[in-house]
């Protein structure tokens, strides 16, 4: 987006936050946002081609530094895992935690890149005028990974405990047996249900949105001369610093809790 005489920082931003969509439907409710599923897709492959191929050239001698940082990112997951898994974790739960870990941290690396520059490339060299970069700064994103864990919560509280054991779960805790209190067990698991993917997405989903909003304000320092872009260039790599932390943060988090949910879905019959 040029820097214009009349642009104000509405509309900058919303510029910047403007998804390029496709309309499946009559209702606005079928709307794809296609550069959010292009973007997943493609850093999803990256970076976990990058693992696959690292780890299908590891050698048993003295790894190279690449081979070693790989390793030390499985091992630290696996850990993690171990420590709140108590099942066959890896069979399906490391490898999944691994996944969400690299997967959710490089979506949220993407407001890295210089928000002007990127949206440059996007407009000129592939003629794409809206195209947001960062999947995990889309609720659709965070909502679709959440909706994921919620739904194998319940694929595996049913294969574990059985349909039956599953319901009698819904309606005889944590209160008890009682056909008196049935109906608020029910509905209290009800609420638990519905929150566990709501506070899942929205956490990942506020904070990254929250830090790529920052990142447009700092840029919009750009258009006010000289003095401005020096500024908002010494605050952007301050912020960008910092935005590291929260990148790793909530990709550690929502995987753990992911972990959590799927753990108690084994556990909760004992």
């Amino acid at each position: 987006m040029s820097m214009e005489a009349e642009l104000t920082p509405t509309s900058y931003i919303q510029h910047h936050l403007s998804n390029m969509t496709v309309n499946l439907g009559e209702s606005s409710f079928w709307v794809l946002h296609l550069d959010t599923l292009v973007m997943s897709v493609l850093i999803g492959l990256i970076s976990m081609g990058f693992i696959w191929l690292v780890v299908r050239k590891a050698t048993s001698g003295v790894p190279g530094k690449t081979q070693a940082f790989v390793e030390l990112l499985i091992e630290f997951i696996d850990g993690q895992v171990k420590s709140t898994f108590h099942g066959e974790r890896h069979a399906f739960i490391a490898p999944a935690a691994l996944t969400m870990f690299v997967w959710i941290f490089m979506m949220n690396a993407m407001d890295f890149l210089p928000t002007d520059v990127m949206s440059w490339v996007y407009e000129n060299v592939f003629g794409l005028a809206n195209w947001r970069g960062v999947p995990t700064a889309d609720a659709n994103t965070t909502f679709a990974l959440a909706l994921s864990i919620w739904f194998l919560m319940i694929y595996y509280s049913i294969k574990v405990k059985g349909l039956g054991g599953w319901v009698n779960e819904l309606i005889c805790t944590p209160f008890g047996k009682n056909p008196l209190v049935w109906i608020p067990n029910l509905l209290l698991n009800i609420v638990e249900y519905i929150s566990k993917p709501l506070s899942h997405s929205l956490r990942l989903y506020g904070n990254i949105y929250a830090g790529e909003i920052i990142f447009l304000l700092l840029g919009m320092w750009a258009a006010t001369g000289v003095s401005g872009t020096i500024f908002g260039a010494i605050l952007g790599a301050g912020w960008s610093i910092f935005h590291i932390l929260i990148a790793l943060l909530h990709a550690f988090i929502f995987m753990m809790l992911a972990v959590v949910y799927l753990s108690m879905a084994h556990e909760s019959s004992h």
